[in-house]
């Protein structure tokens, strides 16, 4: 799922990033990939358990996966999921970063590929800092447009205007459940046709959730830019710069655990570990009253 936020992160009526459901084929043609270098950065080598929070089509799953990684990816979209699952042979699982089902200190690293500002951040950080084993790293990574180029930044203007993956990333450097925030830039290029160039606007939700004469109005605008801009049959190359961040989960600083109380709404009439009983605020339990997924 995924972009850098174009418009506030929540609002009144359905959460901004629902909108990418509907347009998930349009996503998976025209969004970039990651590049390798990145991927390595953020997760280290060796083979690691990694959580995915957001995949969306599973642009940076399958990254992960070829690299060899042990991956669960999660998304609150089953459109999405349903992409991924042509693209990769990877786990996956409809879920939310506010309710991981994932049990306490399983996971290796947790990444967030153009997800983490969609986050209710209250709640989703202790529980990524609940899943992560001791030493476990949280790596987030935005592609963002490279405005240093003209016709770039005014592609950018049409479609996501107030996109800003440093502002995005504030959550992880003011949480006390991480340490230091360590960052890396790379850099990827996206070739596009007219077609594709088209599908890339209608997959913002700053796009998607307009109006049908306004969304006519920037696809109109996006057609001229190629026609201006474009090579011919070859299409055109959209530079990105791949903004990455990582920092170590804190485990001192979470509020203890109760292992008895699962969170509101979640109880498995199949589980026999916990009861319906109301968890405290930002006390993530070891059991949550759902099917478990355990990497072991």
């Amino acid at each position: 799922m995924s972009e850098p936020r174009s418009e506030p992160q929540r609002e009144h009526g359905a959460p901004p990033q629902r909108s990418f459901g509907p347009v998930a084929d349009a996503y998976d043609r025209a969004r970039p990939s990651y590049p390798d270098d990145a991927v390595h950065w953020m997760v280290g080598s060796g083979r690691s358990m990694v959580l995915e929070l957001g995949a969306g089509t599973g642009k940076l799953t399958e990254v992960l996966h070829r690299a060899g990684h042990d991956v669960l990816a999660t998304d609150p979209l089953p459109d999405m999921l349903a992409v991924l699952a042509t693209r990769v042979d990877a786990h996956h699982v409809v879920a939310t970063a506010e309710q991981i089902p994932v049990r306490s200190r399983s996971v290796d690293v947790v990444v967030c590929g153009q997800s983490f500002h969609w986050f209710d951040h209250d709640v989703a950080m202790a529980e990524i800092a609940r899943v992560l084993r001791p030493g476990g790293v949280l790596a987030l990574a935005w592609n963002t447009y490279d405005e240093g180029i003209p016709w770039v930044k005014r592609l950018k203007r049409l479609l996501s205007p107030d996109a800003s993956s440093e502002k995005d990333a504030m959550p992880l450097m003011e949480t006390p459940y991480f340490g230091f925030v360590d960052s890396k830039q790379f850099r990827i290029w996206q070739p596009h046709t007219a077609k594709t160039l088209a599908d890339l606007a209608r997959s913002v939700s700053h796009v998607a959730t307009m109006s049908e004469s306004a969304r006519a109005d920037v696809l109109a605008k996006v057609d001229s830019l190629y026609a201006e801009y474009g090579r011919g049959h070859d299409g055109m190359q959209v530079p990105y710069i791949t903004r990455c961040y990582r920092a170590v989960v804190r485990h001192q600083d979470l509020p203890p655990e109760n292992l008895d109380a699962p969170p509101p709404g979640l109880e498995d009439d199949d589980s026999e570990e916990t009861g319906p009983v109301t968890r405290p605020p930002r006390k993530p339990p070891e059991d949550p009253g759902m099917q478990l997924i355990d990497f072991h």
